[in-house]
């Protein structure tokens, strides 16, 4: 438990903050994995899934939930295999 009020309200926001990350985080996996399923399996949808992880991953990185350059690095990946898939 904390002893000083400022410290108290520095666990409430890591509280908060640490929730929100985590679900971000989630969200972008689950858009990841998805984008990545689709590229394997030729899906017609593969173009929107992928465009649609990217977002989710670029705006983690614009919140600072990941670091900018892993998420620059994980959109060339992504981007460079749908690339592969299309030609």
């Amino acid at each position: 438990m904390p002893n000083h009020r400022s410290a108290a309200k520095r666990m409430r926001q890591n509280i908060r903050r640490n929730a929100r990350n985590n679900a971000f985080k989630s969200r972008m996996r689950t858009a990841l994995k998805k984008a990545r399923k689709a590229i394997t399996e030729g899906s017609e949808h593969k173009d929107q899934l992928v465009h649609e992880a990217i977002r989710v991953v670029q705006r983690a990185s614009s919140k600072n939930v990941i670091h900018r350059a892993t998420a620059q690095r994980t959109v060339s990946r992504l981007q460079r295999a749908s690339n592969r898939a299309n030609a």
